[in-house]
């Protein structure tokens, strides 16, 4: 549904002071879960010179959350809808705060790799229920409408804010405080929920679905690892990815048999659920993407302190929040099959510009991440509100959870995909120069870090025609891996022109 002519026909009672204050208390899992996303990124080198991860083991430090989230989510969304949406949302809460802490005194990368991969366990009960229950707490018309753009707003503020976040705590504490900044947000969640945040839950849940629920972790985890591998391992990662698939086929082909569904099928008939979709996960693929090379490049390269590089990307992390709110009256106005793409256009002009101009002007870096989080923010907003809109309220849960899915996907699609051909591109563009030493060689080929912390050993003329080389070769992806991300974004326009603008009752069955 769009924000004008498409909302919920039902229009129940105005939420009170207390709606307001749950809309406040629920933000504060949102902004934590999509700080995670990104906030790594920066810590990624302070965690690389004391851990000294692999390429690979660096990729999963990263990834592990999401993939075990990914799989996780639709049977937390219809557990919630099941037993209770805070209930979940508590009890996750509870796991996510005790993890953190073990993932703060990470001895190796194996150890932080499987704390995060704990934390994507619990982080999945933590997303669809925030949604969820805004739909239950705000039941009223206009009022959901101001609360969605909020959500929708912490989303991307908490995207935004992670390397900000991320840069502060790496200047001025050790890499474990990324960590640790869970504890103080989830405890004040703990402490308010259960004052303000009124329990919801589906009144008609049916019996669980076991089976349904395990075809559906054996569907998405193997999917999201399989497409992780296809990027770093090659053809390889297409066997993880044929299983994903074929537990996905028995996973629908049992929704589509028993009486009550975990996940409402009907809901990909409408084309425009199913294009807001699209126009998610390429947003977000996109944008963790730009994060991924942009944090290591002004660090790495240009030599920007955490702090300062965070502040750089401050315009753009603004302009990310406000386009959600600013493009509300348009999205009223206007059929979302028009401003989405228009919207989308400006992120693609923030790409480009990275893949022409270059990544060696900082200013230039500013520019177009305010152009990027700008449009993105906005075609987020959009989207997000016809993907909640679409689904009955008392499967409010599992709706979320596909939204929540497909927002993970993209985070995995970014860092890996992304992350993984501007990997490749810079081991096959990686010149060494000659006489540097074996070990200072094979540790250059493996990623940047490793490359400058090189560098500095060699120390001379040596390490500084060495920190040059991997300089050139890093840049040389970036603007290949912009390009990679402009035409997803001319993808999800595509899209968004083409499904985004059809009737609620030509896509209803």
């Amino acid at each position: 549904m769009s924000l004008s002519t498409d909302a919920i026909a039902t229009d129940g009672p105005r939420a009170d002071w207390r709606g307001w204050a749950a809309l406040c208390v629920l933000m504060l899992p949102v902004l934590l879960v999509s700080i995670d996303n990104t906030i790594l990124n920066f810590a990624l080198p302070a965690i690389a010179r004391d851990l000294e991860p692999s390429s690979v083991e660096q990729l999963w430090i990263i990834d592990a959350y999401s993939l075990v989230l990914a799989g996780l989510l639709v049977t937390a969304g219809s557990l919630g809808d099941r037993f209770g949406r805070r209930r979940v949302l508590l009890l996750g809460a509870i796991g996510f705060t005790l993890v953190s802490v073990a993932a703060a005194f990470a001895p190796t990368a194996g150890w932080l790799i499987a704390a995060r991969a704990l934390m994507g366990v619990f982080g999945a009960a933590l997303m669809p229920s925030t949604m969820s229950l805004l739909r239950s707490t705000f039941r009223q018309r206009d009022q959901r409408r101001i609360a969605i753009a909020a959500w929708s707003g912490a989303f991307a503020a908490g995207g935004a804010l992670g390397p900000i976040v991320g840069g502060f705590l790496i200047e001025h504490f050790p890499w474990q405080s990324v960590f640790l900044l869970a504890v103080p947000m989830l405890l004040l969640m703990l402490v308010l929920a259960p004052f303000f945040v009124r329990e919801s839950r589906d009144p008609r849940p049916g019996p669980i679905d076991g089976w349904g629920i395990l075809l559906s972790m054996l569907a998405l985890a193997p999917l999201a690892y399989g497409i992780k591998e296809l990027a770093v391992a090659g053809a390889i990662g297409l066997v993880p990815i044929a299983v994903g698939v074929a537990f996905g086929w028995l996973f629908i082909r049992r929704q589509k048999r028993i009486a009550h569904p975990m996940l409402d099928l009907t809901l990909f008939e409408r084309p425009k659920f199913s294009g807001s979709l699209v126009v998610n996960l390429c947003c977000i693929m996109a944008y963790i993407g730009f994060l991924y090379f942009v944090s290591q490049h002004l660090q790495m390269i240009v030599g920007l302190s955490p702090m300062i590089a965070g502040i750089a990307l401050i315009p753009g992390a603004v302009m990310s929040i406000a386009s959600g709110f600013l493009v509300t009256p348009f999205a009223r106005r206007f059929p979302a099959s028009r401003v989405v793409p228009v919207v989308l256009m400006v992120a693609v002009a923030g790409l480009v510009l990275v893949a022409v101009a270059g990544a060696e002007d900082v200013w230039m870096l500013v520019i177009a991440f305010v152009l990027m989080g700008g449009g993105a923010g906005a075609a987020q907003t959009v989207s997000g509100e016809l993907i909640i809109s679409s689904a009955p309220p008392e499967k409010a849960g599992a709706a979320s959870a596909i939204s929540e899915t497909a927002y993970e996907f993209g985070a995995v699609l970014g860092t890996s995909i992304l992350g993984g051909i501007l990997t490749a591109w810079y081991r096959a563009a990686l010149v060494l120069p000659e006489g540097l030493p074996t070990g200072s060689a094979d540790h250059a080929r493996e990623t940047l870090a490793g490359a400058m912390n090189e560098a500095e050993i060699v120390g001379g003329a040596l390490g500084d025609e060495l920190r040059e080389a991997a300089a050139i070769a890093f840049d040389g992806g970036i603007a290949v891996t912009s390009l990679i991300g402009a035409g997803l974004l001319i993808l999800a326009a595509v899209v968004a022109a083409a499904t985004l603008g059809r009737s609620r009752k030509t896509a209803s069955r």
